[in-house]
């Protein structure tokens, strides 16, 4: 079934160095993008990390440091990215959990612009979870009925998912074929960030999602312990985190 778009959607799979979002880098970024006539545009590009590949990481995607060493770092193809990636909605497999707020933390130290937040995410992932629980290439399977060759290739994954999402929408009839019904079906959570540190309770108000003050409101916790604040801007957390603390500190500032 083919995708009812009120803007053009972008499908897309990282290849990383890791699976931590505040420190691991991007190698490979694929992305299939979806005009609203259906028209299809695929671009892969590899990337220097800047930092050494390590060797579990390798034995997955098959990229080496030798793959990229010549290869553009994220810097430099961050415009190209943001410029391609501006006013689409964005779909992938586990993307909502990894891929995208690792893109958002690289757009972030590339100094590049772009507000991810003001687009839907489509996670094909969850909603497989939540209709069959298998993997990518069970869900391919089982959705298209192929074998996946290639599969943790960038490209391969970012085609496999989709198709994957076609088929969905052709198997389950009350799957409504809109891209914003798709991005609330397949969201874990509502979150403030992208790496669901902070999300949004019943009332709509700013609650930790992690650690001692989990469930606590963000300026409940600012009130009450200050040093909360420096403890995460010093901390492991990923920038956008931080961005989205200090925008929320700042606001409450100005009120």
């Amino acid at each position: 079934m083919r995708l009812k778009l009120k803007n053009p959607i972008i499908f897309f799979d990282l290849e990383t160095t890791g699976i931590n979002v505040a420190l691991d880098r991007i190698v490979e970024i694929s992305y299939l993008k979806v005009d609203l006539a259906g028209n299809e545009t695929s671009r892969t590009h590899r990337v220097n990390p800047e930092m050494p590949i390590p060797a579990n990481a390798t034995s997955i995607h098959g990229i080496t440091d030798e793959d990229v060493k010549d290869a553009p770092t994220f810097h430099e193809v961050a415009k190209v990215l943001a410029r391609d990636f501006e006013g689409c909605d964005l779909a992938g497999y586990n993307s909502v959990k990894f891929d995208i707020p690792l893109l958002a933390e690289e757009f972030l130290r590339a100094g590049v612009e772009i507000d991810l937040k003001r687009r839907k995410f489509v996670d094909v992932q969850v909603i497989f979870m939540k209709m069959e629980p298998r993997t990518l290439a069970a869900a391919y399977k089982f959705f298209v009925d192929k074998e996946l060759a290639d599969a943790h290739s960038a490209e391969a994954d970012t085609m496999a998912t989709y198709e994957v999402l076609q088929a969905q929408l052709d198997r389950y009839p009350d799957l409504e074929n809109d891209v914003g019904k798709l991005a609330e079906f397949s969201a874990h959570n509502r979150n403030v960030d992208f790496a669901g540190r902070i999300v949004y309770n019943e009332e709509d108000v700013e609650v930790f999602n992690f650690g001692k003050y989990k469930g606590k409101p963000v300026l409940e916790v600012l009130e009450t312990d200050p040093g909360y604040y420096g403890w995460m801007m010093n901390g492991d957390f990923p920038l956008y985190t931080k961005k989205v603390m200090t925008s929320i500190k700042l606001g409450a500032i100005k009120k």
